[in-house]
């Protein structure tokens, strides 16, 4: 190479040299003005701060990580103007970014003209692509214009055709925005062309439902989609499980008839909807529920089981209507005895056996009668290991009523080592600890109550954690239980259906112990059987012992519910009762019985037909 190309090539590489160093020096002095500017609208120092971002070449103010801060300063200066002038520059800089109309008319809703800001913000969205649907709707989102944000996703339904898309966008939007009623829409979208959205769905809207005015709104929406499409047995489905959440057995039974018409299912729903209204003491319901298999399903799969709940649960109602009548149970023997005459004495059958043995012996006093029935049981061939079980519990429960206790303990504790760490074995643990404590061991009966506060059931695991609490309570300070096994003894009176010995020894421990901690637990026990007896001006009388005085505030929402419960269902007082009610809902809005008051409430009000 020769010394003149030489020179030139050292001459052009230095000039290169140059711009690319002045080029990074002014990078940083841009950088460094952009940080300060940056430093002064955070501060508060808007002047300083627009003065600063002013300088930036064009583009430069422009830019995405930019804009937003010197249009903050300008707006903070009320210089409208210059702010509207910023971002018509940005959008005629960036045509394709339609999210800058967003921030336009934010600029225009900032100087006080909505008329302008609201004909801005529809040109966006009439202006609208598929592509762009998910960024405009965030740039509406971020300047808390949510419902702006969901005009611009129906928008984008509309441009894809397709009536689900965007679902879960708007589902969030108006979950945070709380537009229950277009959340329930939106969220039930997602089952019309999948049905495995269902348990999704039905989640969603288990979180929605919260007062009772959003159970109707939706009852009403699904009614419409039944209506409008009568083939899809999806609405149908959610429908089942409204109403059954709302209690509304007798709604429910319509659409499980309706589902195992399509399905061919033989009654299957329906008898899962009687089960769940006989656990929910819905005694009408159940039974309506039973007759109709019965009747529709002579022959078929659960017509057997149904012949049999359709005994056991007209028992339990008659058991719960105070005064009992004896002649209607001794009716209901006789259905019993008609049931093991049509369908045999088989293992399927046992569970009658037991039912009629329970109604003999605590009921009907017949206590060797039932003790036969449950050896029968107990001794049949292929019998259910379960049922049998079960049995051995039950024949424990009547020594028990006989007063033979270690031959009850004997066949609990079989059951619970038979059935270890099982729902059953829990129930007899739990009947141990409750032998225990009728006998005043309330140590012995502590050990048991320990272990089952940890039990899989919630039911037996509440069980033993109220007698764990009234052991607890009432030996804290007399650690002998004096008063205690007083109102144990009373208990297992109680227990053998001894009524009027039960009442005489709660107004025998009310006179012994005035002002114990046990005071409360006896009134509420004496008026639930003074209910029992057809008392119910004592019941409620002794009730108001309780509500009336705030020392007892523990049981108040029990005896309140209770006083309820009585008004409406033995007086007939539906005005009363649906007083009494609203004070629950009122007065203890944590209780456990705000749901069924809740909606005791609204059927005496008028708001529920069932």
């Amino acid at each position: 190479m020769n010394k003149s190309l030489r020179l030139v090539l050292g001459k052009s590489a230095l000039a290169v040299v140059l711009l690319t160093t002045t080029q990074a020096v002014a990078q940083q002095a841009e950088d460094n003005t952009v940080q300060l500017a940056r430093e002064y609208e955070r501060t508060g120092e808007h002047e300083k701060a627009a003065y600063l971002f002013g300088r930036l070449r064009s583009e430069e103010q422009t830019a995405p990580n930019i804009l937003p801060d010197y249009l903050a300063a300008l707006q903070a200066l009320r210089r409208d103007k210059d702010a509207e002038k910023l971002v018509k520059r940005a959008q005629r800089q960036q045509p394709g970014n339609l999210a800058l109309g967003v921030t336009l008319g934010q600029v225009y809703a900032k100087a006080g003209d909505a008329a302008t800001a609201q004909k801005q913000w529809e040109r966006v969205v009439a202006q609208l692509q598929s592509a762009q649907v998910v960024p405009v709707a965030t740039e509406f989102l971020k300047g808390g214009l949510p419902d702006w944000a969901a005009r611009t996703y129906l928008h984008g339904r509309e441009l894809a055709k397709n009536e689900t898309e965007f679902a879960p966008q708007l589902i969030q939007l108006y979950t945070q925005s709380g537009q229950t009623e277009k959340l329930m829409s939106e969220t039930l979208r997602l089952v019309q062309d999948d049905e495995q959205q269902l348990p999704f769905v039905r989640n969603m809207l288990q979180n929605t439902l919260q007062e009772d005015k959003d159970f109707i709104a939706l009852e009403k929406e699904l009614l419409g989609l039944v209506q409008k499409y009568p083939e899809r047995g999806v609405y149908s489905e959610l429908l089942l499980w409204l109403q059954v959440q709302r209690r509304d057995f007798t709604g429910a039974l319509v659409q499980a008839k309706a589902l195992d018409r399509r399905g061919r299912t033989e009654g299957q729903r329906v008898l899962e909807v009687a089960e769940i209204a006989r656990r929910n003491k819905d005694y009408e319901s159940a039974i309506s529920g039973y007759q109709y298999l019965v009747r529709e399903y002579r022959g078929r799969p659960y017509y057997a089981l149904a012949r049999q709940r359709l005994v056991q649960t007209r028992e339990e109602q008659v058991r719960t209507t105070y005064p009992v009548n004896v002649a209607q149970l001794r009716s209901l023997l006789q259905d019993y005895q008609q049931v093991l005459t049509d369908l045999g004495r088989t293992p399927e059958t046992a569970p009658v056996l037991r039912s009629m043995a329970a109604l003999q012996a605590f009921q009907l006093d017949e206590k060797e009668a039932a003790i036969k029935l449950l050896q029968e049981v107990i001794t049949m061939p292929r019998a259910n290991l379960d049922v049998v079980d079960q049995a051995k519990i039950d024949l424990a429960d009547i020594y028990l009523l006989r007063a033979e206790p270690w031959e009850a303990t004997l066949l609990y504790s079989q059951v619970e080592k038979s059935h270890k760490d099982t729902p059953l074995g829990y129930d007899a643990k739990l009947r141990n600890a409750r032998l225990s404590y009728f006998a005043g061991d309330f140590k012995l009966a502590q050990s048991h109550l320990d272990i089952l506060k940890q039990a899989t059931s919630r039911e037996i695991a509440n069980d033993a954690m109220q007698l764990s609490l009234l052991i607890t309570d009432n030996t804290a300070m007399d650690t002998a239980g004096v008063a205690l096994r007083d109102y144990a003894a009373v208990e297992q009176l109680v227990f053998q259906n001894k009524i009027p010995e039960a009442l005489r020894g709660l107004d025998a421990l009310l006179q012994k112990y005035p002002g114990h901690a046990l005071q409360d637990e006896a009134w509420y026990l004496k008026a639930q059987l003074l209910r029992r007896t057809g008392d119910y001006a004592g019941a409620l009388s002794t009730l108001e012992s309780i509500t009336a005085n705030p020392k007892y505030d523990v049981l108040s929402d029990d005896a309140l519910f209770l006083a309820a419960s009585i008004q409406e269902e033995n007086l007939r007082d539906a005005g009363k009762a649906q007083q009494l009610y609203n004070q629950v809902l009122v007065k203890y809005p944590g209780s456990i019985y705000v749901a069924e008051a809740r909606k005791r409430f609204r059927k005496l009000r008028g708001d529920v037909v069932n």
